[in-house]
């Protein structure tokens, strides 16, 4: 941390936190997918992830990135995710946060026509933040996502409250799919707490199996989240769902989760639910919606795969100056959950 502290700018998008920090020195490698490798053991840039993400200064849910060197010049910036449990593939819902400060901060300077592409590397690829515009003012944010593709279906798993079938597909990141239901549960903030101890127990017991091994790059193996979702009941042709997931050691996504959402267009998909020209109505726990669709799709390791475009919106909440006074002995701070 430098003497005059760490400065940030914090968003949300459908309620999910997200901290960018722009001053920040990524770690040594050639690709953000080899950053990520190498921050997750570095002292310095770990270290400030704990101060940013733990109590006092953040809490067990907070989400944030730093800002690095893209891949090559084709992207505008790259970026490094993380939350409390370390540094994540994925995340969706802080792409749409990324392109829509890029654009307002004048970082990426808005296209006249109102449509403007912010191009992010990020550990699983290359990403784009399709941001709208009206008059200045951002109006809409799409995620343009990585290839989405089923891993594997009907994947039974033990748990403390009996045996689950989930669906296991990839959306930048791989996440198990379970109806609520299946526990006797729904998506509401009454079955939360054990929502939570059931998405750890999926997580890890699919995570100690091959199911969660990625067909392509082993740095994206495992499972990063378990969504729990309800049917809401399908209209006009479009699918409706609302879900939570519960992701790396037990954090909840308040948002719809964009790279969840990406995951579960292509199981819906996979599973002939959700056509190429459908729209999937995704809310969240917390009551926000965004709308997902196919953009093209592709093959990826012999497998059909979707190209998912996740459209939402995000708002900055606050700007702050983050200090360390020398005689605290609370750092980098701690999480109580």
């Amino acid at each position: 941390m430098t003497g005059d502290g760490i400065e940030a700018v914090d968003y949300h998008c459908g309620g999910e936190p997200f901290r960018i920090v722009t001053a920040t020195a990524g770690p040594a490698g050639a690709t953000v997918a080899e950053m990520r490798v190498a921050a997750a053991v570095d002292p310095e840039i770990d270290g400030l992830r704990q101060l940013l993400c733990s109590e006092p200064r953040g809490h067990a849910d907070m989400y944030g990135g730093f800002i690095v060197a893209p891949d090559d010049p084709g992207a505008h910036f790259g970026v490094l995710f993380w939350h409390k449990d370390g540094f994540s593939a994925a995340c969706g819902h802080g792409t749409m946060c990324l392109g829509t400060w890029a654009v307002q901060t004048g970082l990426v300077p808005a296209e006249p026509g109102g449509i403007t592409d912010v191009v992010i590397d990020v550990p699983s690829g290359r990403v784009t933040a399709r941001v709208s515009t009206a008059e200045s003012k951002v109006t809409a944010v799409d995620f343009v996502s990585v290839a989405g593709y089923l891993l594997h279906d009907e994947v039974v798993v033990k748990t403390s409250r009996g045996a689950a079938s989930c669906t296991v597909a990839f959306g930048g990141a791989i996440y198990a799919h379970v109806t609520a239901a299946t526990f006797g549960l729904s998506v509401d903030k009454a079955s939360l707490p054990e929502l939570i101890t059931l998405g750890r127990e999926i997580k890890n017991k699919i995570n100690a199996t091959a199911y969660a091994e990625h067909p392509l790059d082993p740095r994206l193996s495992g499972v990063y989240g378990v969504i729990f979702f309800d049917e809401l009941g399908d209209e006009d042709g479009d699918v409706r769902q609302r879900n939570v997931t519960v992701f790396a050691d037990g954090q909840v996504d308040r948002s719809p989760c964009g790279s969840g959402t990406a995951s579960r267009v292509a199981a819906l998909h996979s599973s002939g639910r959700l056509p190429t020209d459908g729209t999937l109505v995704h809310s969240s726990i917390v009551g926000s919606t965004w709308t997902a669709r196919i953009a093209d799709t592709t093959v990826v390791a012999g497998r059909n795969a979707v190209l998912p475009i996740v459209s939402g919106r995000a708002f900055g909440t606050g700007h702050h100056r983050f200090v360390v006074d020398p005689d605290d002995d609370l750092v980098p701070g701690f999480v109580l959950r």
